[in-house]
């Protein structure tokens, strides 16, 4: 291990997250009562300009009035670059102390997250809020991804990221007409065999930056979420683009639809089969360290410490979700 080490962020419940449009309070009413980990409040780009005001105000009665149980509230303001952006902070801020967290959509810079921290720094600060105000930011442009391991640095209130599939698309100008989908034309052609014959293999356009983003995630203690899958209707597309997310470490995805919800808690919940191997590793290293054996063979496989810390963090997540 480096000498350096990086805190973690504060652990959440974090493997679905229900996106809510707040110009819609009979939504709001419906989505407090759903099996969503994390539900943001929506007031960018779900809402309509002439309709931003009445969205802040609907945001507002519904996180002071509706039970939300034990989920994660937050609210995705408008952009930096808007003159929205101040009042969604001023206002909720001060008028919900049930808000957890902010959502900071297009984030470029260090200094886009700098900003809303010093903002929310003196609002808390001057209503003397006893709950600190936690960010997630949304990596969706191609700017935000050239720097997204100075944005992960960027303040200490910082805990997640998502990957904005849609507007990176056409940040990087991807042809792409599905949200989250692929492109028959992003593929490889194989060999011809003996027969003169040749496959063609679909390949993963996101892959890259999805893999950035986990890397700065996990390098800096945060957690990295992948973001939404637009065709609600089409269930797989759904789980397998989760599956990939989940396989490489991310640990939850957006639902964009409430269908999509309970897809993305089974996904990203570790299986009895994972959490039982995994529990079985400690007591096989354990009974090892007693014997004074560094390094012992479990079905046939060696594990270590390394084998260790990951069995430790799969059961570790498995005990938050019960």
């Amino acid at each position: 291990m480096s000498f350096t080490l990086i805190p973690q962020a504060k652990a959440r419940l974090h493997r679905s997250e229900l996106a809510v449009p707040g110009s819609n309070p009979t939504f709001m009413e419906k989505s407090a009562a759903s099996a969503a980990d994390v539900i943001f409040l929506d007031l960018e780009d779900a809402v309509a300009p002439d309709d931003k005001e009445k969205a802040r105000t609907n945001i507002i009665q519904a996180l002071n009035d509706l039970d939300w149980g034990n989920k994660t509230m937050m609210i995705r303001i408008n952009g930096l670059d808007t003159h929205y952006m101040y009042r969604d902070v001023v206002d909720i801020v001060e008028a919900c102390p049930r808000l957890d967290m902010i959502l900071i959509p297009k984030v470029g810079v260090p200094q886009d997250v700098y900003a809303i921290d010093v903002l929310v720094t003196q609002i808390e600060q001057a209503k003397k809020r006893d709950k600190k105000i936690g960010f997630e930011v949304l990596i969706e442009t191609a700017l935000g991804m050239a720097n997204v391991e100075a944005i992960a640095q960027s303040s200490k209130r910082l805990e997640a990221m998502s990957f904005g599939v849609a507007d990176y698309a056409a940040s990087c100008r991807t042809r792409s007409t599905v949200i989250g989908g692929v492109n028959p034309d992003y593929s490889v052609l194989t060999d011809k065999d003996e027969g003169g014959n040749r496959e063609t293999h679909w390949q993963d356009p996101w892959l890259f930056a999805q893999q950035r983003m986990l890397v700065a995630c996990r390098a800096y203690g945060l957690r990295p979420i992948d973001g939404p899958f637009g065709d609600f209707s089409d269930q797989d597309g759904y789980i397998s683009a989760a599956r990939r997310c989940a396989a490489a470490g991310y640990e939850g995805k957006w639902a964009i639809h409430p269908s999509q919800i309970e897809l993305a808690n089974e996904v990203f919940t570790p299986s009895e089969k994972e959490v039982e191997k995994a529990r079985r590793i400690l007591v096989a290293m354990e009974e090892a360290a007693k014997a004074g054996r560094g390094a012992v063979a479990l079905d046939g496989r060696l594990i270590d410490i390394a084998s260790i810390r990951m069995a430790e963090a799969l059961i570790e997540k498995a005990d938050a979700m019960k």
